[in-house]
């Protein structure tokens, strides 16, 4: 049985995730809906929403109003890249997604707030599993400094509330997938659609994911189950899929065959190195693979859509959106 909730401050509501799991608390849920904004929110945004303007978020900001009577803050807002020209990348990253978290929570904790959801990320764990799956007893091992700065924040809020009342729940999804993503994904989108010969015929890894549309489902579940309570989620679609296979699902929803060259793996990553593109090489080539069981056996989660159809649908309403704007 779920929880009775009435108020909800959602940060992070403009984004990719944060904006999906607003249009799905429109459709699911009766209970009001907050959103802090770091800026004057857009005229739609704030006619369907009671919005807050609390500024930016990592100048200690007034968390005041916007808390007052909130039941669940669902935490998504931070910094995910840094621009090149600017310096040190894990001062920056602690900043926003270590100080401003922790001190969104303690304000959160003097207002009262019953459960704090805080969206982590898989790079906590690694940036890649080199035999058995990532779960929620594997040890911590963030590389880059996004995942050092979120892992910070998971061990901050933990000892936080571990002296409090307040809940926390941590979930620490892996690529998020759909038509509009950003990153890697969106780049495999416009790869795929220029029907030129893609490069992993050869490449035999196995990434887990999540669709969009099943990490809001999850997220909007963790905010009202009881037995979320002081957990840590590793959320995925559940079906791990290599590379050439998710493209060949694209090309599907896009109405192409996709024709893929077998190139050697040491010679794969000979090119990423040379052109910078180490990162590039580890999502496409390499396995990540995350056991979500808990999710499903704790929560009783059961992910709305399945991998195949949501990249199917993402190859489709790429290119549907692409005709769209030409």
């Amino acid at each position: 049985q779920v929880k009775p909730m009435k108020t909800l401050l959602l940060t992070g509501a403009t984004g990719f995730v944060g904006s999906a799991l607003l249009t799905h608390l429109c459709a699911h849920t009766q209970y009001e809906v907050r959103v802090a904004t770091r800026s004057e929110p857009a005229a739609d945004l704030a006619q369907t929403f009671k919005t807050f303007n609390v500024g930016d978020f990592s100048s200690s900001p007034d968390w005041g109003e916007a808390l007052a009577g909130v039941d669940c803050v669902v935490h998504m807002a931070g910094r995910a890249n840094v621009m090149a020209r600017e310096k040190d990348a894990l001062s920056l990253f602690r900043r926003a997604n270590t100080d401003a978290t922790l001190e969104l929570a303690r304000h959160a904790i003097e207002k009262g707030v019953q459960r704090f959801v805080f969206i982590s990320s898989i790079g906590v764990n690694g940036a890649y599993t080199p035999s058995t799956a990532f779960d929620e007893t594997c040890p911590a091992n963030p590389h880059a400094d996004y995942a050092i700065s979120k892992f910070e924040a998971e061990e901050s809020l933990k000892a936080l509330c571990d002296s409090h009342a307040m809940e926390l729940v941590i979930i620490r999804p892996p690529l998020v997938y759909a038509a509009h993503a950003p990153g890697n994904f969106q780049r495999l989108l416009k790869l795929a659609s220029t029907g030129v010969p893609l490069p992993f015929g050869g490449v035999r890894n196995s990434r887990s994911m999540v669709a969009l549309e099943n990490l809001v489902d999850f997220i909007s579940l963790c905010m009202v189950h009881p037995r979320a309570a002081n957990e840590l989620f590793l959320v995925s679609d559940g079906i791990d899929i290599s590379t050439p296979d998710l493209v060949r699902c694209i090309g599907r929803g896009m109405g192409r065959r996709i024709v893929m060259l077998t190139i050697p793996d040491p010679m794969m990553r000979l090119m990423a190195s040379c052109i910078g593109k180490q990162n590039l090489y580890t999502q496409l080539c390499r396995s990540l693979t995350v056991n979500s069981t808990k999710a499903r056996q704790l929560l009783g989660w059961i992910p709305p859509v399945t991998t195949e159809h949501a990249l199917v649908q993402a190859g489709r309403e790429y290119i549907n959106a692409r005709s769209i704007r030409s």
